[in-house]
């Protein structure tokens, strides 16, 4: 049996609120930094993030044999491949940044600026798993605003075995339910959905299935829903123009949607303003002085402004809504296997482990050691520097988190 290769957590972008992330120096991290430890003993097997603080989702430590992760001043010694949260609820919740505090018991943790939704352990075996939602700046003193018992999943095999299972938050364990950050908190799927994983924009929703079918609903006016309109959708609708595709992975920006193939290709829709769907963008114009702009349609229902200053003196287009999905090439053709959005920026982990960013970088949240904002898919040479596979990738808002492993030594 080989032998499990050791990584870590890497975090870069803002971190004006002290959230933990890479070494922890002022306002922001402008490339991949180790991680500093949120807890003595323990090691983050899920990091979710929120503008003003982040939620790290840990396991304990072994009773024997564990090595002593570092204090918090000091980077931590790598720590075992990520894996799941862990099934029977021994784990904790550990805060930081603008909100504090830590729990135990805890399988899941989902953070958002207006609830910090939290899976424990129920109090007894058949117990089930009880939802909490906390006021981020409670600490996770006291009562928490609100809790429910939920069922756990019940689980049908798929061409994806394990991974037809419920995933994290915010979709709840029975996959028959997710929790919103807004009223209501607990929004019940249809059964006929048979939800796999569950993504929320600022104000849109994603979900896949587990027979790899999209569907999305919420507010369209940036074309986030991919239905080709900039209209809103009340109940989950069918993506049309991904049929007969089986999707693997999805993820919601701000105002942008992404999702991942079987196949390892990448589709991309909505807000484009900052370059975040990689296809060109005004704003990120290298020369912003334009003596002319007119509008249009594209054949493929995107709005297109044309900016004279080309090269050979043709008008420029520039993308700002995508409301279908299109397809996006990653450079040297490499496949897609997992992903994530910001608020306006998007990261993407190939088959082979590298990292591509792109979008807005104001805060670094790129990881290019600046804060320039790019239209176009860019590696992050930190881990290939540092011969380290990306295993994962987790965007808050304003800044990234990611888990990383030694390469394999030929």
């Amino acid at each position: 049996m080989a032998e499990e290769r050791r990584g870590a957590w890497f975090g870069f972008g803002f971190c004006g609120f002290g959230q933990a992330l890479g070494s922890g120096g002022g306002r922001q991290v402008h490339s991949p930094e180790p991680l500093r430890a949120p807890g003595a003993g323990l090691d983050v097997c899920r990091v979710s993030a929120s503008w003003s603080y982040t939620a790290f989702v840990t396991r304990e430590r072994p009773p024997s044999g564990a090595i002593p992760t570092p204090a918090l001043g000091a980077c931590p010694a790598p720590s075992p491949a990520s894996s799941p949260p862990p099934a029977g609820g021994g784990g904790q919740v550990e805060l930081s940044g603008f909100a504090v505090g830590a729990v135990g018991g805890c399988r899941d943790a989902w953070a958002s600026e207006e609830l910090l939704v939290v899976l424990r352990a129920g109090p007894g075996p058949g117990a089930g798993t009880e939802l909490q939602a906390w006021a981020p700046g409670s600490a996770l003193r006291g009562e928490p605003l609100w809790a429910q018992t939920v069922p756990e999943a019940e689980r049908e095999d798929g061409p994806g075995g394990d991974e037809t299972q419920a995933g994290p938050l915010p979709l709840l364990p029975c996959a028959r339910a997710y929790v919103s950050p807004r009223p209501p908190f607990y929004r019940p799927l249809a059964p006929t959905l048979r939800a796999r994983r569950l993504e929320l924009g600022a104000e849109h929703a994603l979900l896949l299935d587990a027979a790899g079918q999209v569907f999305s609903w919420g507010g369209g006016r940036h074309g986030q829903l991919g239905h080709g309109t900039l209209e809103a959708e009340p109940e989950p609708r069918l993506l049309q123009a991904l049929q007969g595709l089986t999707m693997a992975e999805v993820a919601a920006g701000g105002w942008h949607s992404l999702c991942v193939s079987e196949a390892g290709d990448i589709y991309i829709w909505g807000w484009n303003e900052s370059g975040q769907l990689a296809l060109p963008t005004k704003s990120l114009a290298e020369d912003g002085k334009t003596t002319s702009e007119a509008s249009g349609l594209n054949e493929d229902g995107s709005e297109v402004k044309r900016v004279a200053g080309g090269e050979d003196g043709a008008p420029t287009p520039f993308i700002a809504v995508q409301p279908f999905p299109a397809l996006l090439d990653l450079p040297l053709g490499s496949d897609a296997v997992k992903a994530s959005c910001g608020s306006r920026h998007t990261a993407v982990v190939t088959r082979t482990g590298e990292l591509y960013t792109w979008g807005w970088g104001k805060y670094g949240q790129l990881g290019h050691k600046d804060t320039t904002s790019l239209d176009r898919p860019c590696r992050v040479k930190y881990f290939v520097d540092k011969q380290l596979q990306v295993r994962t990738v987790s965007c808050g808002p304003w800044n990234t988190y990611v888990y990383a492993v030694e390469k394999e030594k030929s």
